[in-house]
């Protein structure tokens, strides 16, 4: 198996984090599980999540599977006491996003959990790698969800050189074995994969949003520029940061109307009750379905312990293919 020396930190056997997917879109456990028995590493998000369904979570978690997980936070929001709920369950990893870790990252450290940090510029990672995290996972702009505006394949490279050590994981734009071998060309030492694993057996979010993934091209695949006024903004130390979502007519309309602010202006509340209103009722992936661009490279719904070894047998594939092309020859009486 495709192993690198980020496994070992994260206590996993294959470099694949399965990024959390949270927020009213609840991904469940039985999908981290999964993940994680098939060696990689499955992460629960804790976003509107309560302290006492939090540990619930866990305890479901462990009966599930006795492999290490990731607990997610953001700040996006930030709850100080559900951060002292997920620290007091002592997860082997804590993934964080959305925000500067600051302070956190001792706090976790004592708990004895490894710290990563997501980030989506190369200013970030620097300042995350200062506080002391273990593990940073460089997120282009591909990616579903809250997401920056770089590119993986121009960010990964200088964030592996501005905190060089540290491990670095690629983030947006991967969902096969050939992604994975071009994140370790980047220098990454893994990934983190979140569109391709909404697309599995166990992971809980509606059918008709896996079969929306399954069906969308990856321009179908858009930004929510209108999110602030339908989402409470970042917490302090929150990053700035716009979603990534399938095409609805929700997401169509919203963007359009963002471009004349006083018309934006004058519906952010009703839109805003809307989208609080699907998010009680279990609908929100109708108006605001979370995706990167990699849908378009999405292609069946399969169980995640199968995705995982699929990926990593294809990116060794990929990467003995590569291997065997002929070295260019550069000699001066060539042409």
């Amino acid at each position: 198996m495709l192993r690198t020396p980020v496994c070992g930190v994260l206590g996993v056997e294959v470099p694949i984090v399965q990024g959390p997917l949270g927020g009213p879109w609840q991904q469940g456990v039985r999908l981290a599980a999964a993940v994680s028995g098939a060696g990689a590493l499955g992460s629960v998000p804790t976003a509107l999540r309560t302290p006492a369904q939090i540990r619930d979570d866990v305890r479901r978690l462990r009966d599930l599977t006795g492999r290490p997980f990731a607990l997610n936070m953001t700040r996006r929001p930030f709850d100080p006491e559900v951060f002292d709920t997920v620290i007091a369950e002592a997860p082997p990893v804590f993934s964080f996003a959305l925000g500067e870790p600051g302070d956190l990252v001792a706090r976790v450290h004592e708990a004895g959990a490894v710290f990563l940090q997501q980030v989506t510029t190369v200013e970030q990672a620097e300042r995350a790698a200062e506080a002391g995290v273990d593990v940073i996972s460089a997120q282009g702009t591909e990616s579903g969800g809250f997401c920056g505006d770089v590119s993986t394949m121009a960010l990964v490279p200088q964030v592996v050189d501005a905190v060089r050590p540290l491990p670095v994981l690629a983030s947006g734009g991967i969902a096969d074995g050939r992604g994975i071998a071009a994140a370790l060309a980047l220098g990454a030492q893994g990934v983190n994969i979140g569109t391709r694993f909404l697309a599995s057996t166990e992971c809980e979010v509606s059918d008709d949003w896996k079969a929306a993934i399954l069906s969308a091209a990856s321009q179908d695949a858009v930004k929510v520029t209108f999110v602030d006024q339908i989402l409470p903004p970042p917490t302090e130390g929150g990053f700035t940061t716009v979603p990534r979502s399938l095409r609805t007519p929700f997401v169509e309309e919203g963007n359009t109307r963002s471009a004349h602010s006083e018309a934006a202006a004058a519906q952010a509340e009703v839109l805003r009750t809307r989208v609080m209103a699907s998010m009680r009722d279990g609908t929100a992936h109708e108006l605001i379905p979370l995706t990167g661009q990699t849908a378009g490279l999405v292609h069946d719904i399969a169980p995640a312990a199968e995705l995982v070894h699929r990926l990593i047998t294809e990116a060794e594939a990929t990467l003995r293919d590569l291997a065997g092309l002929v070295p260019v020859n550069n000699s001066a009486d060539e042409v």
